[in-house]
């Protein structure tokens, strides 16, 4: 008896608490600049963190408001899904006809979510079964990935590449391919690169999806984020797209309200009705003073009197400034049409501590010697090596000091 005592001891002792599908999700790399950043700080560095894609302004006093208010109200604490949840899925509709020209129904095309992210990392669940396959960006956000990990689903990758505009191969994808999966996820203004993309290619892409019987889901967080006159556009601006796709939209970055977690998914009624199958045994919903805050916001960019600037205006500025003074410090990029972000390829190091630099030893070295944040592109999958991401989130004055910290640390200062 003793002896099966110690044998079950034992095995309880090997006895794992972690499921081997966490080592699937994302990426460490994450986790790793989280550690160097922390390592930095402890040293004394002044950190300016260029890394999280995390805005660094507020909504707009109007919006905030409205939710202060929203929240002082005592009948704003039940569970959200005991109420309708109509109103803001309603604005959401009016801003879709405003901004993009697209009309949609509110009841049936449209989810509200706590945030796009939320519905990324579901969306695979409710549309796909174990073993499906799902065609997908890379570089590309890595809920992506994540979402199929967690769904059982088998992702076959899309590379994006400079001599292809960052846009992927269509053509260059076996029909067999095409054939076997359920979905193709694509996301213009694209996070990481910032590349855009337009309604010819857009048109493309349907037709190419009717053809195979895919759902296109395009991740259109950075809507409102256009430089240079650039507007981004709508997949659902196609005609027919409604039979062919779902495009996710997010309050976060249009509207500075990334902490209140809140988007939708629009679109094609029997995928938006799979996701909210779904979320319907996860979640109960947006909180309804953030409902109440989302609805201020898109009255707000609906209303041309308020005269309130798209989130773009201010990227576009700190861009120009960011790119200029990196230029004078020598290092030349490419200036973003898009986003927040800076898709930037390896600077042209003037000292070497190794043989060859990589996304990840430049970004951990500048780190270390410079207290600037920024994320390898290896982050994003592996044709995002020989690139880092620079997030466009500090004031002006900040981007140009981390230029500067950057110069000194290309020529070995």
């Amino acid at each position: 008896m003793e002896e099966e005592r110690v044998i079950e001891a034992m095995s309880k002792d090997k006895r794992k608490w972690r499921s081997e599908r966490l080592s699937l999700l994302g990426s460490s790399i994450f986790a790793e600049v989280a550690a160097w950043k922390t390592a930095a700080a402890a040293s004394g560095q002044d950190i300016i963190d260029l890394g999280i894609g995390s805005p660094d302004k507020p909504p707009t006093p109007a919006v905030r408001q409205v939710l202060s208010d929203a929240a002082l109200r005592s009948d704003m604490y039940a569970y959200p899904a005991t109420r309708s949840g109509l109103p803001f899925k309603e604005h959401a509709a009016a801003w879709m006809k405003h901004r993009f020209g697209v009309e949609l129904d509110p009841v049936h095309e449209i989810v509200t979510l706590l945030g796009s992210q939320d519905g990324l990392a579901h969306l695979a669940m409710a549309l796909c079964d174990p073993g499906d396959t799902a065609l997908l960006p890379d570089p590309g956000y890595p809920i992506y990935t994540a979402s199929l990990a967690l769904a059982g689903v088998e992702a076959v990758l899309m590379p994006l590449r400079e001599e292809n505009r960052y846009m992927p191969d269509l053509d260059g994808i076996a029909d067999e391919q095409w054939d076997k999966a359920t979905f193709i996820l694509l996301n213009y203004p694209n996070n990481p690169i910032s590349a855009v993309a337009d309604l010819a290619f857009f048109e493309c892409l349907i037709a190419k999806a009717r053809k195979h019987n895919v759902l296109v889901v395009h991740d259109l967080a950075y809507s409102e984020m256009g430089f240079d006159g650039c507007e981004p556009p709508s997949i659902l601006q196609v005609p027919e797209a409604l039979e062919q796709a779902v495009e996710f939209h997010s309050l976060s970055k249009s509207f500075n309200m990334a902490g209140c977690r809140i988007g939708y998914l629009a679109g094609n009624r029997e995928a938006v009705g799979a996701l909210r199958e779904l979320k319907a045994n996860i979640d109960y919903g947006v909180f309804d003073p953030v409902q109440e805050a989302g609805i201020a916001a898109l009255r707000e960019a609906m209303d041309v009197t308020a005269n309130v600037p798209k989130a773009g205006k201010l990227y576009e500025h700190r861009r120009n400034r960011f790119i200029d003074a990196l230029y004078a410090e020598g290092w030349h990029v490419p200036a973003p049409k898009a986003t927040m972000f800076v898709w930037a390829p390896l600077p042209p190091m003037q000292w070497t501590l190794s043989e060859r630099w990589t996304s990840r030893t430049i970004s951990q070295e500048m780190l270390k010697r410079t207290g600037v944040v920024v994320v390898p592109g290896e982050a994003f999958g592996t044709e995002g090596e020989g690139y880092v991401r620079i997030a466009l989130v500090e004031e002006e004055e900040r981007l140009i000091e981390a230029a500067k910290r950057i110069g000194r640390f290309i020529r070995g200062e």
